[in-house]
Parts: C-alpha cells; structure tokens; sequence
C-alpha cells in the first residue's frame, strides 16, 4: 500500500506547441525554461485489519514526503528531468514484526520489542493492537528519476526513456521505461504505446516467532523462547518439549528474493470537437518471483491456538482493549509466483464553459489471483477567475476477494496458497478530494529574483473502506521557472 499511496502523488508533465507562420515552418522549443516542481505530503492512516497481525489489529501509519523534479531544456526538441524522492513514515503495524516486551506486570499497557531472556522476567507480554518500538516501525523510502524526452521537428512524434532506483530496508527496485507518441489528424488524434520493466529485490523480514523458529531448527528452549511460556487456548502453560506445543507448522525458507514486473501499456486518444476529448488505454502487467511477503503472519483455522502474555485476555484477543496477549504465527503469507493485471478504461472530458470542466474517468480491472475491480472518478474544476481554480473529486472503487485470501484464523492449512492482506479481500471504497490551484501564466511574481511562481497547488484527500479503514493526505505543490 505504501508503495500503492505514493505513486498516486508524485511526478511530472510536459507539454509540446507547434506553430506555422505565412507557409514557412517555425519550430518552437518544445520548453523555454528549467521548470522545477516541488511537492510534499503528510500521509495518515488507521485500520483494523493489519496484515502483520495475521488480519487483525492496528494499521496506524503516517507518512511525510517530499519530492522535487528538475525539467532541464537540452535544446529546441529535447528535455531531461530528473526527480528525486524521499519518505519517512512509522508503522505500528509494521513495528509489530516483533510485538513482545518483557514485564514484570501482566497488565501493562505499552508494547515494545526486546530479546532480553533475563531469568527474572516473570512476563512476557505483546498485542496486535499497540505499537511496538521495534526498529521496523520506521524507516526511509528514497527514490531517483531520470528521463529523457524528444520531439520530431513538426512535433508529432514523441519519444521518451526513463531510469529510476529506489531504495528502504527491505526492498531494492530498479525500473526501465521507453515510451513513442504518435500524433496525427491535425494534432486531433494520439496514440501511444510505454513498455516498462522493473527487477527488485526484497529482503526478506519474518516475524520475531517465526525468525526464532527458523534460526533455532525448531527449538522452543533457547533464543527468545528461553523462559517465556507458550499457552494454549485455555490459558494453560504447555510443555515445550513435546507434541502438544506451538510449532510454525508450514515455515519454508524463502529463496527466491526476486520480483520482476513486465508492462506494455496502450493509449488511444481522440479530440471530438472544440469541447470534448475521449481518451481509451489498456495495459498487460506480468510479475514473477516473490509476490508474497514473509513479514506477514497467517494463522489456519484447522490447527491448534497458542499464544505468549497474559492468559485471562486470550478470550478477549479480537478486542481493542487487550494489550497483553500475542497469537503465536502458524506461517506468514504464501502467494503464487506469478500474477497477470489487466486493467482497461477510458477518459472522458468535456468542456462546459470558460468556469467549468467536467472530467470523468473509469477502469475495469482483472487478473489471475481471482480479482476484479471497478473504478469511478468525477472531476469538477472550477475557475474562480484568472489564476485561480478549485478542483473537487470523487472516486469510488469496489474489487472482488482473492482466491487466496481468508480472514483472521480462517486459512486452512491444506491450501497451497494463502494470505490474510485485506488489500486482497473483497471491499469498496470511496476518496473525496477537494483542490486549490494559483496558476501565473505570465510568471509575475518571483523568489530570489531568478525563480519565477508558476503555480501553486494545495490537496486534500480523504479515504473510506467499507472494512473499518480510512486514510486522508495532504499535498503542496510549486512550481517554478527559472528565467
């Protein structure tokens, strides 16, 4: 999701101008001046459903980000930019890879991580519902871009080259994209055609039980485990020693680190008179190797409960009130390695008068985990006068659940595959977003004399699925010209 919420904020256009003059072709710059776009954001969010937890408890996140992108003129036909990103965010759900404290009081409030195995803790303590203050509730997300674009000298033809790399704790992506436009028919008709190709690799991060179990070969008496007692449902201590006790039934080691995405991506667009342009677009995104990820706990429904902290909250571990008791994982998620998207859909945008344009957008979207979606977005920007705009939105999505997908303690453990990441669940969900735009065309105002004010936008979006999570996000935008 993260990767899902920054992608939708961040990034940079351009525009190309041909003209004609008494029959003698005049070629324009295709940009005039370095343009620099600069934008931040404060990201929120809150949930019930966190995949970490196995489908339950807290999805708190909050996310400050910041990104500039520099769009350099290299000559008349030509323009290079390069962008850069960065994001810093803390997620108790993530902190809860390793939700354990050790107390000498069953029933303390707060939750931290800890691999002390001192013989005079009495408690070990955990809950899906806190956060931790393990190292993985926070880190930085940072990103480069550099692409580079040219025009044909009549300016309908387009050609584009992209590199970018990005980097946090668990997670390397490297990404290739090459892009021809085509336009024709007076300009009134474009096509396009963008093939991308992206190879990460992950790190692979597994919850403090599961990593112990692996590290240990299985032993319950040593590591994290020394001195900590494994309950069962009924609250009663079990013998870690024989058969009756927790065991991560289905841990297999991850050795495919690898995931790589392959798109090619089509778009139609067509002017249908002074007041109206349709656009149509498809895309085929192919992914192989690891799809799933080993941070996120499953727990089956036809194998035995066991859990670490304070037997009297086991009844009441679905409860936001309990802060003291932890399900021990069964396994973390378990995906095929690869997945075919096919998302199809089409603009449409009319023209109302000089205060009014209507923008719709829709997109039907499929593959082959068992998911269909459907997205609906309206746009109503509305100019107040000459510079200024407001633009307000809004969208609604709704998807069918994945093949893979169950809820909490609802996977059976004979499936070949399994997950419990609501974002594979079936849900709806709707975003209301409200825009202020000041937009200079003639660049009269300045900051240190050489940066001219272009523009200036501040958004405000806000967030609801059907399934107790919300989210809001605040951006602002300039951008500047150097003259």
């Amino acid at each position: 999701m993260k990767n899902l919420i920054l992608y939708m904020f961040f990034g940079f256009s351009v525009a190309s101008i041909s003209q004609t003059k008494d029959n003698k072709e005049y070629k324009r710059r295709v940009l005039d001046n370095v343009e620099i776009d600069v934008l931040s954001s404060f990201y929120s969010q809150k949930g019930k459903n966190s995949a970490v937890n196995g489908g339950i408890g807290t999805e708190e996140l909050t996310d400050i980000a910041g990104s500039i992108d520099i769009l350099i003129p290299m000559n008349a036909d030509d323009i290079l930019s390069i962008g850069f990103t960065v994001s810093a965010y803390t997620s108790a759900s993530s902190s809860n890879l390793n939700p354990f404290k050790h107390s000498t009081s069953s029933t303390s409030n707060t939750s931290g991580a800890s691999t002390s195995t001192s013989a005079e803790t009495k408690t070990v303590i955990g809950t899906p519902w806190l956060a931790s203050s393990g190292a993985s509730g926070q880190d930085t997300w940072l990103s480069c871009n550099v692409s580079y674009s040219h025009w044909s000298d009549d300016r309908n033809e387009i050609y584009t080259a992209s590199f970018s790399i990005s980097d946090e704790y668990d997670y390397t992506s490297i990404g290739f994209n090459t892009g021809f436009t085509k336009l024709f028919n007076q300009k009134n008709t474009e096509i396009g055609i963008n093939l991308g190709l992206f190879l990460d690799k992950v790190t692979p991060i597994y919850p403090t039980e599961i990593e112990t179990y692996r590290r240990t070969e299985g032993s319950l008496n040593s590591s994290f485990f020394a001195n900590v007692d494994i309950l069962n449902s009924e609250g009663l201590e079990t013998d870690k020693n024989s058969n009756t006790t927790w065991v991560a039934t289905q841990y297999n080691e991850i050795t495919n680190t690898n995931r790589n995405t392959y798109s090619v991506s089509l778009s139609l667009s067509q002017i249908l008179s002074k007041n109206s342009q349709f656009s149509i677009f498809s895309d085929i995104i192919m992914q192989n190797g690891l799809l799933s990820s080993p941070m996120q706990r499953v727990y089956f429904e036809d194998k035995d409960d066991f859990y670490i902290g304070n037997p009297s909250n086991i009844p009441n571990y679905t409860n936001p009130s309990n802060v003291d008791v932890f399900h021990l994982a069964d396994a973390v998620e378990r995906l095929p390695d690869s997945r075919l998207k096919t998302p199809i859909g089409f603009r449409y945008n009319h023209y109302i008068n000089e205060f009014l344009i209507f923008k719709t957008y829709y997109r039907y979207y499929f593959d082959d985990w068992g998911i269909v979606s459907n997205t609906l977005s309206i746009e109503l920007p509305i100019k107040l006068n000459d510079k200024w705009t407001l633009y307000p939105s809004y969208r609604y999505y709704n998807q069918t659940k994945s093949d893979y997908f169950s809820a909490y303690n609802k996977n059976i453990s004979t499936s070949l595959y399994y997950t419990s990441d609501y974002d594979l669940s079936e849900f709806n969900s709707s975003q209301y977003g409200l825009g202020l735009k000041y937009t200079d065309i003639f660049v009269e105002k300045h900051i240190f004399k050489a940066l001219g004010l272009k523009n200036i936008s501040l958004d405000y979006s806000m967030y609801k699925r059907n399934i107790d999570f919300n989210s809001y996000i605040i951006s602002l935008g300039f951008k500047f010209i150097i003259d």
